[in-house]
């Protein structure tokens, strides 16, 4: 499948059902104890992935390293009632939860368990494990919606600039799929510009 090696494309499967489950969990379990039991009440309190996956969100994953799951359902105006910041405690939790799992994968290489040289198949997964894990907390946390550093950022920037995010907000799919999907077919890797210094420099902080 577009030349991955079979333990390339079983370690990307694996890491499919865990990061992106514990992402969307986090998001659901965090609106739950903002008093939003939104989450809860569309079956999305789980860590079963079969609860949070998205077909073609979940193909990208495995074929292109990075992609999406089905977005949790929150009460906006419940969290807000709760918390001014609920919302925004609501929308980091899905990230965090990538760098968490990022670090765990990262444990065994700290240790000298495994070197990141080995062709073993343990270092393929957990090298898939942590970079996957890494991007989607960096990728996510790019502030436009419908990712979660369009709420973060909303939350923490001046009234000026959020109403120029929220003028934006609309057209914040159509901006992505520009940049990520037909960026590269132009030579442009805005991916790789907003993204890979962060990941190598995390990467290289939490493996060593």
């Amino acid at each position: 499948m577009l030349n991955l090696d079979l333990p390339t494309l079983i370690a990307r499967i694996i890491v499919l059902l865990t990061a992106f489950s514990f992402h969307e969990f986090a998001h659901a379990w965090m609106a739950d104890n903002f008093g939003d039991d939104t989450p809860r009440s569309n079956g999305r309190l789980t860590l079963n992935p079969l609860a949070h996956l998205d077909p073609l969100g979940s193909l990208m994953l495995v074929v292109a390293g990075f992609g999406w799951a089905k977005p949790v359902p929150v009460n906006v105006y419940a969290l807000r009632r709760h918390s001014p910041s609920a919302l925004m405690w609501v929308a980091l939790a899905g990230p965090l939860s990538n760098l968490l799992l990022a670090i765990l994968g990262a444990i065994p290489y700290r240790l000298g368990l495994i070197s990141v040289y080995s062709d073993s198949f343990a270092n393929t997964l957990l090298l898939e494990f942590v970079i996957i894990n890494l991007v989607l907390m960096l990728f996510n946390l790019i502030p436009i919606s419908p990712l979660d550093g369009d709420k973060i950022a909303d939350y923490f920037l001046p009234p000026t600039w959020s109403d120029t995010l929220a003028r934006i907000r609309p057209y914040g799919p159509m901006i992505l799929m520009v940049l990520f999907i037909a960026g590269p077919y132009l030579g442009i890797d805005i991916l790789g510009w907003i993204i890979g210094p962060a990941l190598r420099f995390l990467f290289s902080a939490l493996v060593g």
